[in-house]
């Protein structure tokens, strides 16, 4: 796909397809799982190849957190690097996937809380590129990000995203990017290679527990969880894309996990596929 030509074919090709694509939400963790083939990264593969292949797909990412809302909509968007003190292998990465902007349209207005707008200038940050290119590392298919409102509860996200549905008829693969225990201030290096802290598996077993009971009301108010949820999510950017695939979960629809691990003392990796 390395002309204007062969993009739009593609892009026209976006029909309903009458199946449901599932949806995922993927605990990123650190940038090296981007370039690593470790036993996260290697389930991200393994994702890739067991879900039927996406027209496109839109990331949710805990990086692209805006005042207000946002679709990328450049033809080719670029791979950003946002980080620092990682080696310069990481970097040096470039995922050259396409952009859709159509898609960027037609997912821009599917959404009827607020208006979109069409972003000309993001790319494709970390927590979109350094899962995406395990799974798709042809890096020939359109990949889209929708940023996250920093001013908006989780309720918000999670009615917001129902707005998205009808894309998965069209074989678009929606992808929320974060961690559900996400506390990089009490991160601990002697557990680095796994381990939790008592709150981090306390949590993360609540978490899991209320995802797979379908009970997602205490997720949406997880203040109310008590203190180990606080120190779970001291701040919400990593946990509100979870909220954008439980909000695109229908009813009935089945639900399983994987990358369930804790590292790091303060963090889990743990992931969830609806359908």
């Amino acid at each position: 796909m390395s002309n204007l030509a062969g993009f739009n074919t593609f892009t026209s090709s976006l029909q309903d397809q009458g199946l449901l694509m599932p949806v995922l939400f993927m605990g990123h963790g650190s940038p090296m799982n981007g370039i690593e083939d470790n036993e996260f990264s290697a389930k991200w593969v393994e994702m890739g190849r067991n879900i039927p292949e996406p027209k496109a797909v839109v990331v949710v990412s805990a990086h692209w957190f805006t005042r207000g809302t946002q679709v990328t909509a450049m033809d080719f968007p670029k791979t950003i690097h946002d980080f620092g003190g990682f080696p310069q292998a990481l970097f040096d990465v470039e995922y050259p996937a396409p952009g859709d902007p159509e898609l960027a349209k037609e997912t821009a207005g599917l959404i009827h809380s607020t208006a979109v707008g069409l972003d000309h200038d993001w790319g494709l940050d970390h927590g979109a590129w350094t899962v995406v290119r395990h799974m798709y590392p042809k890096a020939n298919i359109p990949v889209l990000q929708l940023s996250i409102d920093y001013t908006k509860d989780a309720t918000y996200h999670y009615n917001l995203a129902k707005d998205l549905s009808a894309l998965r008829k069209k074989g678009v693969l929606i992808l929320g990017s974060g961690n559900m225990v996400h506390n990089l201030r009490m991160m601990s290096w002697e557990m680095i290679n796994g381990g939790g802290y008592d709150w981090a598996l306390e949590m993360n077993e609540k978490f899991k527990s209320l995802i797979m009971n379908g009970e997602h009301q205490p997720l949406l108010n997880y203040q109310r969880l008590g203190s180990a949820a606080m120190m779970a999510i001291p701040t919400p950017e990593h946990y509100l894309p979870l909220m954008y695939t439980l909000g695109l979960q229908n009813k009935n629809e089945e639900v399983s996990l994987f990358n369930d691990k804790a590292v790091g003392g303060s963090l889990t990796m743990t992931s969830v596929r609806v359908g």
